[in-house]
């Protein structure tokens, strides 16, 4: 270590490091509910600030695209998984930024569009964030499943959310990574389940 900083190799045995010590069972969870959701034609939202937006943004394309196979699509035998990132629509946030409050930016699109047993995955560091919060909130009073990912003591969303998985790090880099790296593995036990497991949806 040199100025605070690491090598390159030992940042990446500190992240396999942090991987190891995740509840799997918290993960497993979370495939189980996504898959569910698709199986009953909810919808799977997913919202995040800085970089969690751009790792819930990433998740909820990899599962709207990445999982249910192109020729199974043209055959009309599956159908896709109806994921929405909600830090997807600028001129959407940045009109109920303005005009609601920041703090207000996910949860006015769910009430747009989502309904009793849709699934809302909320991604936060600190768990804090006011429009994470409002968001989850929300959800859980209107018939939602609602998971978080979290890091630092979880804030708020840690004790708000239903379900959850809590990375117990001080460190929002490092936090980030795991995120990034666990709904890569999300996308692909999603897509093992629905084909291994021969799931369908309705």
């Amino acid at each position: 270590m040199l100025g605070g900083y690491c090598s390159l190799r030992e940042y990446m045995d500190r992240l396999a490091s942090e991987l190891q010590k995740l509840n799997e069972k918290a993960l497993d969870d979370l495939s189980e509910m996504i898959v569910s959701a698709w199986e009953n034609g909810a919808n799977v939202f997913v919202c995040g600030n800085g970089g969690s937006a751009a790792t819930g943004s990433h998740l909820a394309q990899d599962l709207a695209k990445g999982v249910i196979r192109e020729s199974d699509l043209r055959d009309g035998s599956m159908r896709r998984i109806r994921s929405i990132s909600l830090t997807a629509n600028m001129a959407w946030l940045t009109a109920l930024a303005n005009d609601l409050g920041y703090e207000n930016i996910f949860v006015q699109q769910l009430a747009n569009y989502a309904q009793a047993g849709d699934l809302l995955i909320a991604i936060s560091g600190s768990g804090n964030s006011p429009n994470i919060v409002r968001a989850v909130e929300w959800a859980n009073s209107h018939g939602l499943i609602t998971y978080g990912m979290t890091g630092f003591d979880g804030g708020a969303l840690k004790r708000l959310q239903q379900n959850g998985l809590h990375v117990a790090l001080n460190d929002m880099e490092m936090v980030e990574s795991v995120h990034s790296c666990v709904c890569h593995w999300l996308v692909d036990d999603v897509r093992a389940r629905i084909y291994r497991e021969g799931r369908h949806a309705s």
